[in-house]
């Protein structure tokens, strides 16, 4: 489509035209000691010259020093909350004079800017969506939303300390049509970025914007700058081995090593809450004292707590062992039978924001060591 400079002094004025064009800008912003995704209305909103350091359960925030904007990586909460709200009513009914009145559930019409997506989380926006296609009834709903929805993506020139997207082919480069990309470069000139527009709705703000040229100085940097963080990558690379993932699972289903992860597991629905992907979700309806009054709620859940499997004489998963089994062979194996391709992107989040620091790729690891020991003594 077009490619040119954007001077980081403008990038309000690019705030500026979505809020213009009827888009509410969400992006990073910083809420106590961490990031999350809100509103924005210029660039002082952002976490200006700040990054966030990511381990197994430990998140801070501290100083880059440079003034980046997007010198973070993935906020805490994910997108989805803006597409698919973690509870919204489905409809209500009244009654009056003996009779039940049904109300018509109408929903505000919001078209959302979502400001420095990285990568993963493109896919992760990808495969919700995917998910809310699949099957008899899709979600329209998530789906409109979606469709109305204008994406700035980020590159990642850096990786942040629980990334694995390189494992999943999902990043760290922008490789799905976003709307628009900026690559955030400081090296070879001024503060700047590089603005490309990937659909006719992005080509049409960057015209606005009345950017300079993009020169080979400019496309070689941000190419270096995106290559760098798959270096970062590749030195810890593989972190989750995608060969023979899904028959790893399968057949270590019953392993000794789900009692373990069991006995630091919280069943804190942490992990599932932050996932890009995760969609469980419950109904449930509520009325009041009366009687004169229903409302019919869609709210969202976790496999983790007792009650999402609960059916007539009690929970089908009643062990914290069972739920985090659930979660990660469905995440990693059942995923891929559903819909082609597991639903994990390798973002972090779920080890970041872990109490315990249980991280999914270890797990996986400990399961491949095991079933290797187990064959060799056999073998013996």
């Amino acid at each position: 489509m077009s490619t040119g400079i954007l001077p980081a002094e403008r990038l309000d004025a690019l705030i500026g035209e979505l809020w213009a064009a009827g888009y509410t800008v969400i992006g990073p912003v910083r809420e106590g000691g961490a990031l999350l995704y809100d509103e924005v209305r210029g660039s002082e909103d952002l976490p200006v010259g700040l990054v966030d350091r990511q381990e197994g359960g430990r998140y801070f925030l501290e100083p880059s020093g440079d003034g980046r904007f997007f010198g973070h990586t993935v906020a805490a909460t994910p997108w989805k909350r803006f597409l698919d709200p973690p509870r919204r009513r489905l409809w209500r009914a009244e009654r009056r004079n003996g009779q039940l009145h049904f109300l018509v559930e109408t929903e505000e019409e919001v078209r959302f800017a979502f400001l420095g997506v990285r990568a993963c989380d493109l896919h992760g926006i990808r495969i919700r969506s995917a998910v809310a296609e699949a099957g008899p009834e899709p979600d329209e709903a998530l789906l409109d939303r979606r469709r109305s929805a204008l994406m700035v993506a980020v590159q990642c020139t850096r990786a942040g300390g629980t990334c694995f997207c390189a494992d999943l082919g999902t990043g760290p480069a922008v490789d799905l049509p976003a709307d628009l990309v900026l690559t955030e470069l400081l090296e070879d000139g001024p503060h700047r970025f590089l603005a490309e527009s990937r659909t006719e709705a992005g080509a049409k703000i960057l015209q606005r914007l009345s950017l300079g040229p993009a020169g080979e100085v400019d496309r070689a940097a941000a190419a270096r700058a995106v290559a760098a963080t798959r270096r970062t990558l590749a030195e810890r690379s593989p972190r989750l081995e995608r060969e023979g993932l899904r028959e790893l699972l399968y057949r270590q289903l019953e392993s000794p090593l789900w009692d373990e992860v069991a006995g630091r597991c919280l069943s804190c629905a942490n992990c599932t809450l932050v996932c890009p992907t995760c969609f469980c979700s419950a109904v449930e309806d509520v009325t009041d004292l009366e009687g004169a009054r229903l409302e019919r709620w869609h709210r969202a859940d976790s496999c983790f707590t007792a009650e999402f499997s609960q059916i007539h004489g009690g929970p089908v998963r009643a062990s914290t062992r069972a739920r985090y089994r659930q979660w990660l062979v469905h995440k990693l194996a059942y995923w891929s039978d559903q819909f082609g391709e597991p639903g994990c992107v390798g973002c972090g989040r779920c080890i970041t924001w872990c109490p315990v620091g249980i991280d999914l790729t270890e797990v996986v690891r400990d399961l491949r060591r095991r079933e290797a020991e187990e064959s060799g003594e056999r073998e013996r």
